[in-house]
This record gives structure tokens, C-alpha cells and sequence, in this order.
């Protein structure tokens, strides 16, 4: 009985080891072109299979058939190992040839203003490769690293205009370059070609010697977004020199009856809009006759500078230097020297476009320094648009106001002319074309008297554009020979108004003029 049993129990043994070698089936692996045969139990996965035997599988690999498929037996499983790799490949950004006619130069005389420099780029692609073969390449971005910079070449145009006789020196900006004409408007000559005023400070001293000027940086905005810049216009062959201050957006200009001296007012830059915040201080800059500085003296402390701050303050000296005033987004008002303290002569409410920016009243002494010509808000809501934005004279005597012109808009930019023979002188000012609209409007330019009356338009005539807003200039002085005579631009050239006779006179005419002073 004992031997049946054990014979009994090896068959159920062997029959068991039968079944379970039934079971197992057989399937080929083929991994990156190298194939081996596995075994396993049917109905087992390709995944759990894979997993079995060890077999890593990356995110990105492929299987066939799919990791999900049961198996049965037989099956050819084929691994795709895929990878993925970044390529970042630099390349030229080859720089444009500009030219520019410029009608001071000799017809046919060619200068090169800019040298061209080609800008880089970088392009990233996603390269995909399987069992190590690429088999795409995806572009993911470009990034410009450094901007191309245009060569410029100028060229000499002969100019169809006849040259103008005229006192004094004026200085002007064409293509980002200074020049200067003198005696004659045919008689110019460029005095500072780096290619990279910025047109932000631009003033000749007053006894003509002196070109103060502001460069655009070359560094990143945050860092640096200009640098001031003395040149000796005597000197035909002066180089320029570095004053060392930077960050002048709103305010430099010279000191009247203080020879080499000018005052200034400096940002901090920023990252966001609109690139600064306004420190609103004054120094007072002082050098010697080789440009060199000698003095640097704070008059104003750095400060908040009121409503909307962060924007800026300008000045402007009366014409005699003993009083200084200021204008700021909410006041406009005087500046105690001796105290660096601000005594309001008009609060207002700021306007403010909700932008980057905010509008700040331009302001001119009289000649007497009696009186401060700017803008008024007439209505009470100042962000109001359609406010009427009155052009006013502030009586420093009694701080009356003195309405001269409605609706003449924002950018009124009053400037009274230099005295005539009889002792009297004329204002010269902006008046928008679109008054409820006075933002972004252009604007007409006209000519009145002292105390308003006599008001007449100048420019445009019938058929002409508008002015983009602008400081008027006019010549330094008045003869029994000549007259005042108004200095403007439009669309980039120069213009004169003889204001006896109101006669035009086009000075330029190749457009490229952004900035022009008269001293």
C-alpha cells in the first residue's frame, strides 16, 4: 500500500511539473537591434514582462507592441530607446546698410556716421533620436542676444534753399549727430558724430561757447540711460568731454551770468515702466576751461517730489539767475537756493493718463522775471481730457493768474522772445489743433504780445500737417537791421518766421532734424 502510494504521488508530481512547463511561453526581445528570447507565464503584459526580466524603459521609449498588450506566446517585442537632447546653435544676424541725405554736407561728400555690427542669435531645437539615429528636430525658440547695428553712410545733397543770414549760433540734431550753423544757415558744420544723442538735454551756453548734450548708454536701461557731455564749440578740432554724471532725463541747462556753470537733475533707472524713478534733486556743476570739473554742488536734496513723483521735476533759472522756479506733475513754484526748499506759487491736481508717464506744465520767465508763462487746468477735474488747459501767466509779486490764451492745450510750451528796438517782445507758443483732445494732438503755432492781444497763427498754413509738440526758439538778438525771427520744426526741418513781416522761410529740408537751440 505504502509503495502504491508513493507512486501515486510521483505521477502527481510529474503531472504538475508537465502542466507548469506548458504554461510558460516564449517570447523574442528585440533592444536597440540586439533580440534575445525570455520565458514567462501566459497572459503576462509586455510592461510586467519588461519589469520581470529587468528590462528598464525610459518616458520617452517606444515599445511594439504597446507596453499594455497581454502576451501569448510567440510575440517579437520591439524596443525603440528614444532620447532627447537640446542643440542651441548661434548665428549671425548680418546688419542693413542705411543712408541718410544730409544737405551739410558738400553734394556727392559721403561720411560714415555708424560703422555696422552684425547682431547674434541663438535658436533651440529639441532633437529626438532612436536607437541613436536622429529622427526630428523641433525649433523651440530663437532668443537675439545682441542687436545688429546698421551701418550709416551720409550723404550730400546740394540744398534747394538759400542760406539765411542770422546772429548768433545755432545748434542743432540731425540723424542722432550735432551740428552747428553760424553767420549763415549754409554755413554748417558737424561737431559731435558718435551717432547716439539722445536729444533729451541739448543747450549752447550763453556766450556761445559751450555744447551741453546727452548721449544715449550703450548699457542695459536698468543700468545706465545716459551720460552728459561738454564740447568746446570754439575749438573746431575739440573732442568731446565726460561731465561723469549720468541719468539726466528731464533737466540740465546753463546758469545765466555764471560762465561755465550749468545745473542738472538726475533719475535712478528702473526695470519697469517708464525706466526711472525721479530723484527731483538740482546740483549745480561747475568746470574750468579745459571742461574739467571743479564743483559739484547739491542745491536740492534728492525727494518725493509730490503727486506722481516718480515721474520728475524740471527748473528753469529767470533770466537774470537770481531766482530759480520748478514745475513738478501737482505744483509749479519757486526754489529757495540758499534753503533747497520749494515754495508752491500754483497746486493743481495732476494729470495723469493712467500710462507710463505723467504731465508735467512747461514753464518760461519773462524777460523782467516778473512772471512764469505756463499751462493751467481750467476746470476742476484735471483727468478730464477735455478740461480746458488754459495758457496763463503766474505774477510772482502777488501769485495772480494771468489767463492769456484758452484752450490752448497740454503742450503749450509758451517762450517769450528776446526785447525788441521799442523795448517790447512778443511770446511765441503752441495751441492744439484738437483742444479736447490736447494728448495727442498737433498743434498750431502763433505769435502775441505780452499781455495776449494780437494773437496770430504762423504755422501750419492750408494743406500742411501739424507740429509735434516742441520748445520754440528764438533769435538772441534784435537790431535796428532785423527783427525777432521765431525758430521751429516740421517734420524734421528747420523753419524761420520773420515777425515783421510773418514771412516763412524753410532751412533744411532732408527731415532728418529732431532737436534744434538758438543762442
Amino acid at each position: 500500500m505504502k509503495k502504491i502510494l508513493t507512486f501515486l504521488l510521483l505521477i502527481l508530481i510529474s503531472g504538475c511539473s508537465f502542466t507548469n512547463a506548458e504554461e510558460n511561453i516564449s517570447v523574442t526581445i528585440s533592444d536597440n537591434e540586439q533580440s534575445f528570447v525570455v520565458e514567462s507565464q501566459p497572459g503576462i503584459t509586455v510592461d510586467q514582462l519588461l519589469r520581470q526580466k529587468n528590462i528598464p524603459i525610459n518616458p520617452l521609449d517606444k515599445t511594439t507592441p504597446p507596453l499594455t498588450t497581454s502576451l501569448s506566446g510567440g510575440e517579437l517585442i520591439f524596443i525603440t530607446r528614444v532620447a532627447e537632447e537640446f542643440s542651441v546653435i548661434e548665428s549671425i544676424i548680418p546688419f542693413e546698410q542705411q543712408t541718410i541725405k544730409n544737405e551739410s554736407l558738400a553734394e556727392g561728400q559721403t561720411v560714415l556716421i555708424q560703422s555696422g555690427v552684425n547682431g547674434r542669435k541663438q535658436t533651440t531645437y529639441r532633437v529626438l533620436f532612436e536607437n541613436g539615429k536622429e529622427v526630428s528636430r523641433t525649433l523651440v525658440k530663437e532668443e537675439t542676444i545682441q542687436d545688429a547695428k546698421p551701418e550709416i553712410l551720409m550723404i550730400g545733397v546740394q540744398s534747394p534753399f538759400s542760406p539765411v543770414a542770422f546772429d548768433g549760433v545755432i545748434a542743432y540734431i540731425s540723424s542722432a549727430n550735432a551740428w552747428i550753423m553760424d553767420v549763415n544757415t549754409g554755413n554748417r558744420r558737424v561737431v559731435a558724430s558718435t551717432g547716439d544723442l539722445d536729444g533729451r538735454i541739448f543747450s549752447i551756453s550763453f556766450d556761445r561757447r559751450w555744447l551741453l548734450y546727452s548721449r544715449s548708454s550703450v548699457e542695459a536701461s536698468n543700468e545706465n540711460i545716459n551720460s552728459l557731455w561738454l564740447l568746446d564749440l570754439n575749438d573746431e578740432d575739440a573732442l568731446p568731454i565726460d561731465t561723469g554724471i549720468s541719468n539726466v532725463v528731464h533737466y540740465a541747462d546753463w546758469v545765466p551770468g555764471r560762465n561755465r556753470v550749468f545745473s542738472y537733475s538726475t533719475v535712478e533707472p528702473r526695470s519697469t515702466a517708464p525706466g526711472w524713478q525721479a530723484n527731483n534733486d538740482l546740483r549745480l556743476f561747475k568746470f574750468d576751461t579745459d571742461g574739467v570739473e571743479t564743483d559739484d554742488t547739491t542745491v536740492v536734496e534728492s525727494n518725493s517730489g509730490g503727486i506722481y513723483g516718480w515721474w520728475g521735476t524740471t527748473y528753469q533759472w529767470s533770466p537774470d539767475g537770481n531766482l530759480l522756479a520748478y514745475a513738478r506733475p501737482d505744483s509749479i513754484g519757486l526754489v529757495n537756493v540758499e534753503k533747497g526748499e520749494m515754495e508752491s506759487l500754483l497746486d493743481f491736481e495732476p494729470y495723469q493718463p493712467k500710462t507710463d508717464w505723467a504731465w508735467v506744465p512747461g514753464i518760461q520767465w519773462s524777460l523782467d522775471g516778473s512772471a512764469i508763462y505756463t499751462v493751467q487746468a481750467i476746470q476742476s477735474n484735471t483727468n478730464d481730457s477735455a478740461a480746458n488747459y488754459a495758457l496763463v501767466a503766474i505774477l510772482i509779486e502777488n501769485k495772480r493768474l494771468l489767463p492769456l490764451v484758452e484752450n490752448s492745450g497740454l503742450f503749450c510750451y509758451p517762450v517769450p522772445s528776446n526785447y525788441d528796438t521799442e523795448g517790447n517782445f512778443q511770446i511765441g507758443y503752441l495751441s492744439a489743433i484738437l483742444p479736447d483732445q490736447s494728448e495727442t494732438s498737433r498743434y498750431s503755432l502763433y505769435a502775441m504780445d505780452r499781455d495776449g492781444s494780437n494773437k496770430t497763427k504762423l504755422y501750419p498754413g492750408e494743406g500742411q500737417q501739424g507740429l509735434d509738440p516742441q520748445l520754440i526758439g528764438w533769435s538772441p538778438s534784435v537790431s535796428v537791421e532785423s527783427t525777432n525771427t521765431m525758430i521751429f520744426l516740421a517734420q524734421g526741418n528747420i523753419y524761420f518766421v520773420e515777425m515783421s513781416t510773418h514771412d516763412l522761410n524753410q532751412i533744411t529740408g532732408d527731415g532728418s532734424i529732431s532737436k534744434v537751440t538758438w543762442r
